[in-house]
């Protein structure tokens, strides 16, 4: 299966660039989350056999612990 076989070149590519990464079975595929300086990839090996990439950029602003009250207001219920 050519996604089983992306999937391990894939995982190996990381492995060799240092790279953390972690699996999660996410619906029907398997998804990688990346982080590297400034953004954070989710890659999702699909069971039909698509792949889908998603990128988080970082503005490289750092905040101090007052963001969390703002953090938790912009996404409460």
């Amino acid at each position: 299966m050519e996604t089983i076989k992306s999937f391990v070149e894939f995982l190996e590519m990381l492995d060799k660039r240092n790279i953390y990464y972690k699996l999660s079975k996410i619906r029907d595929s398997i998804m990688v989350e990346a982080a590297v300086p400034g953004q954070r990839w989710e890659i999702e090996f699909m069971s039909n056999g698509s792949i889908e990439i998603e990128k988080f950029l970082s503005d490289g602003e750092i905040y101090g612990y007052s963001e969390i009250e703002k953090m938790f207001e912009d996404f409460s219920e």
